[in-house]
């Protein structure tokens, strides 16, 4: 049931995207291109079908091309009813500029060219910054009372590990993670985007981590047999902090570390968050870093102790501007933030894509977070 509704609230916003697109944008261009206005939508609504009735039925887990192909078609689906929307808006604020008939039509084939450009110029922009492998992105923090030496933390968050990042870029991430020589590392949620039997070869990788590796849940791993996810991560030497917390040492740096199952585990029921769980035997004297893979987690922990939530889920957007969305659902997208006198929270924007291929504005990144007092 739950997916039918999925299935039906999708494929309806779908449709109405490229039908907005194909009525404001694509039917009203100048010849020769409105000739053919109704082929790009057809053909990006049959994108959107298959690629919704694949990640519910799963019948394409071998074909990682074809997933790259009907994927990038929901992320084309969005850009152009956002370059629809812009075009519809300045085509009927033209209409009060006084100009006569034979200029204004020679200004509007000009404006068609110069948008068609930029749509383009959006479109590959968002496809090279999605398809590359992510930057390293280095961030100080200044934690009250923290070690007089420095703490090298490195985040991965949102790999979504399946349909089409697979081993090579798992591979790849290892390596660069390895090269910061960190101190630890921490996975905050939604590291898999299948069940776990389809990708343990890709998930190897991750085994070769030259540090203590903690892992906390995200949504998608309920949606793929969580359990089943933790078991075989613990194999490859990585800890799960399943509403628990451990006390990190190296050296002179004494820290707890909490980690917070996802907020979805209340609706699906299984493996909930639980917040007294999760600080229960923490030492109060240290400071604390939190792992919650939700940004909006850090609302509902205003009576324990936070120093430092990591935190993920947003993608900072991923395709601009849709973070605008996103924040409408979490109080913070991307970055650094101050959230009161006390407590500071970094939102990774994601290491990977969901979905489309297409990152624009929202560069995907391996975080290194360098922690001093």
């Amino acid at each position: 049931m739950r997916f039918i509704i999925f299935f039906s609230i999708f494929l309806l916003v779908m449709a109405a995207l490229n039908y907005y697109s194909y009525r404001r944008f694509f039917r009203k261009l100048s010849l020769p291109f409105s000739r053919y206005a109704l082929v790009i939508p057809v053909l990006l609504m049959l994108g959107n079908l298959v690629f919704v009735t694949e990640a519910a039925m799963g019948f394409m887990t071998n074909q990682p091309m074809v997933v790259l192909v009907t994927s990038t078609a929901v992320g084309f689906t969005f850009v152009f009813f956002v370059i629809a929307t812009f075009y519809d808006l300045t085509m009927t604020a033209s209409k009060h500029v006084p100009f006569d008939q034979e200029r204004r039509k020679f200004i509007k084939v000009i404006f068609d060219v110069t948008i068609l450009i930029a749509a383009m110029s959006y479109l590959m922009r968002g496809l090279t910054q999605g398809l590359k492998y992510p930057d390293i992105n280095r961030v100080q923090v200044k934690i009250k009372n923290f070690s007089a030496r420095e703490f090298n933390l490195v985040q991965i968050s949102d790999v979504h590990v399946g349909r089409t990042i697979r081993r090579e870029f798992m591979e790849d991430m290892v390596q660069r993670v390895n090269a910061l020589a960190p101190d630890m590392v921490v996975i905050t949620g939604d590291l898999v985007d299948l069940r776990i039997e389809h990708i343990k070869q890709d998930l190897q990788p991750l085994e070769n981590l030259k540090a203590p590796v903690y892992f906390i849940t995200g949504n998608h791993e309920y949606f793929h047999g969580v359990e089943e996810t933790i078991e075989y991560l613990r194999t490859l030497n990585i800890k799960p902090l399943l509403n628990e917390n451990v006390i990190c040492r190296n050296g002179e740096c004494h820290f707890n570390l909490i980690g917070i199952n996802d907020l979805i585990g209340e609706r699906m029921n299984v493996l909930p968050p639980d917040l007294a769980q999760a600080y229960a035997g923490m030492n109060p004297e240290l400071p604390s870093i939190v792992l919650a893979h939700q940004p909006k987690t850090i609302e509902r922990i205003a009576d324990y102790p936070c120093d430092l939530m990591l935190s993920g889920h947003t993608h900072g957007g991923q395709i601009f501007p849709f973070g605008i969305l996103v924040m409408m659902d979490q109080p913070y997208l991307a970055g650094l933030y101050q959230h009161d006198a006390d407590r500071q929270i970094f939102v990774s924007r994601g290491t990977g894509y969901w979905g489309p291929p297409l990152r624009i504005l929202a560069p995907s990144e391996i975080t290194h977070l360098v922690i001093t007092a």
